[in-house]
This record gives C-alpha cells, sequence and structure tokens, in this order.
C-alpha cells in the first residue's frame, strides 16, 4: 500500500471518566479532552481545558514542522497554550491511542503531576482543578508545598 494511503481503524474505547474524544481526523490524528461540559469560560476558562494530542507530524518547534509527517506517533497533554506536559512516542498509531487512554487514565487517578508544569504558578486555578480531578489530584495537593 502506498504510504500516503492509511487507514486507522482503531477507535478510542473505554477511555476514563471526563474524558471525550473530541477529534478523530482520517489521517489518524486526535484530540481528546477532559470535562468539556466545565471548561465552558463560566466555571472554568476554556483555553485551560486538558487536552490530549495524539499526531504523527513533527514535533519540532518550527511552524512548517507541523506539516512534518513522521513514522512515530506522539501524545501530548497541554493544560493551557503555553503549558504542556510531557510528549510520549509510540511506533504505531495503535500503541499510541493505547498511551492516550493511559495518559488519561493517570491524568484522572492522580498520577500526573500538572502543578509541576507551571513556571508560574496558580494556586487558585489549580486547587480548583484538583477538586475537578477528583479526590487523587487533592490527594497529590496536600503533599504540594507551592
Amino acid at each position: 500500500m502506498p504510504t500516503w494511503i492509511r487507514s486507522f481503524p482503531v477507535s478510542f474505547d473505554s477511555l476514563p471518566d471526563g474524558w471525550t474524544v473530541w477529534t478523530d481526523e482520517s489521517d489518524g490524528r486526535a484530540i481528546l479532552v477532559y470535562r468539556p461540559d466545565v471548561f465552558d469560560t463560566e466555571a472554568f476558562p476554556a483555553p485551560c481545558m486538558p487536552t490530549l494530542f495524539l499526531t504523527d507530524r513533527s514535533q519540532k518547534r518550527r511552524p512548517e514542522a507541523r506539516y512534518v509527517v513522521t513514522d512515530s506517533w506522539y501524545v501530548t497533554l497541554t493544560l493551557e497554550p503555553d503549558v504542556e506536559g510531557e510528549t510520549e512516542e509510540y511506533d504505531t498509531r495503535e500503541a499510541a491511542v493505547d498511551g492516550a487512554r493511559e495518559y488519561a487514565r493517570r491524568f484522572v487517578d492522580g498520577e500526573v503531576d500538572y502543578r509541576a508544569l507551571y513556571q508560574v504558578p496558580r494556586d487558585e486555578y489549580l486547587d480548583e482543578l484538583d477538586e475537578l480531578v477528583g479526590e487523587g489530584g487533592a490527594d497529590r495537593a496536600d503533599g504540594d508545598d507551592g
């Protein structure tokens, strides 16, 4: 099969509570979001919606890089436009979908230290996010000095 013809039958079954598929593109890229029902600019700011991006595009920071398809798949968590978590790399889209599910589970279970991703602390907002995420996030915040 030519490399420009690709099929992506893997779906996002059984996502952790609160996570939903925002987009699942025919080219394989996908966006998962956490609790879009509350990140509506009233309860929580919409640009702060926790988002997992699944892509096979280059991870380089050059503007044209987003058009370069690679042999790897990447899953990245963003909390705001300039607040990004660790990018995880996978050999196949199927593995990246599993990785995205696992990343989402770790987020919900309080295993992702999203406070550490902020260079400028936003304690009030992060306290509210801890409450939204649930007991796992609140337990983690109790041990936070900052």
